[in-house]
């Protein structure tokens, strides 16, 4: 069964609302954006619920000047949008999933191929994970604290966790934990600025 990924950036108060807005970009240094694009290229397709999708068209469709080093693979790699309300998507190998997302995300799982990345953590992400569907949260941690704005987690939510590895760059870190029966390394070597810790 392939493995379903889940990137997520947030603020250090757990908020995702908007990372754009909230200045990401300026705590993304090129170690992060070359880390993400291993990531990107690992993977065999995304998968998007129809706002992280419309936002992502709106940086990325046709320009190459947002983020350069991921404009390529982002633009190439195929794309699914899980809506039924979206008409059109007109960004290069995108297809509109109208059927129930979580038996169609249940259905590609189980096709042949590499992992599928889901970019975001909406109400689609949810209901996924609610699912047992999510393998594996790629959560990126950035320095700011937001006072307000959607969590990570809604009230009521909970989740197991089991801490894979951690990533630190110049600003970021990046937690990588399994769900479910996703297999962990026995030992992770963890980097970071002053030493190494396993894991």
């Amino acid at each position: 069964m392939r493995t379903l990924i889940e990137y997520v950036l947030t603020s250090a108060d757990g908020v995702i609302e908007d990372p754009v807005g909230m200045g990401v970009g300026r705590y993304q240094d090129d170690a992060y954006l070359r880390d993400g694009l291993g990531l990107l290229t690992a993977c065999d397709a995304i998968l998007f619920g129809r706002a992280t999708y419309e936002a992502f068209a709106d940086l990325y469709d046709g320009r190459s000047d947002h983020k350069p080093m991921w404009a390529d693979r982002l633009t190439a790699i195929p794309k699914y949008v899980f809506s039924s309300t979206l008409m059109h998507a007109d960004w290069n190998n995108t297809v509109i999933v109208r059927g129930e997302g979580v038996a169609e995300v249940r259905s590609l799982k189980q096709q042949d191929g590499g992992s599928l990345l889901l970019l975001g953590h909406g109400r689609f992400g949810e209901s996924l994970l609610r699912e047992g569907l999510i393998d594996v949260i790629d959560l990126t941690v950035f320095p700011l604290i937001s006072g307000t704005g959607k969590q990570f987690f809604r009230q009521g939510q909970s989740a197991e966790l089991r801490l894979a590895s951690v990533k630190t760059f110049s600003k970021i870190v990046k937690l990588t934990y399994f769900f479910g029966d996703v297999e962990s390394p026995r030992s992770q070597e963890v980097d970071t600025p002053r030493s190494r810790i396993r894991l």
